[in-house]
């Protein structure tokens, strides 16, 4: 019986967001891949700054929806 309620107790701690509530491994996935792009773009020959400077800005949004979404979980 006490496996049972601990298994429950690690499901509840587990589970993925409720629909609607942010998903902080994407947003860390997408601040990370918005930022590795932003690099790529500022290491070509031709730098293009301003692709680069949309995607500096959408790694700081989900950034700020990543701190969002850890205080609404605390």
């Amino acid at each position: 019986m006490a496996d049972r309620t601990h298994a429950r107790a690690i499901a509840a701690r587990t589970s993925s967001p409720a629909p609607g509530t942010p998903d902080p491994i994407q947003l860390h996935a997408t601040a990370h891949n918005a930022l590795g792009t932003a690099l790529h773009h500022l290491r070509q020959p031709h730098v293009d700054a301003a692709r680069a400077r949309r995607k500096v800005m959408q790694a700081l949004a989900a950034l700020r929806g990543l701190d969002v979404a850890l205080s609404l979980e605390g």
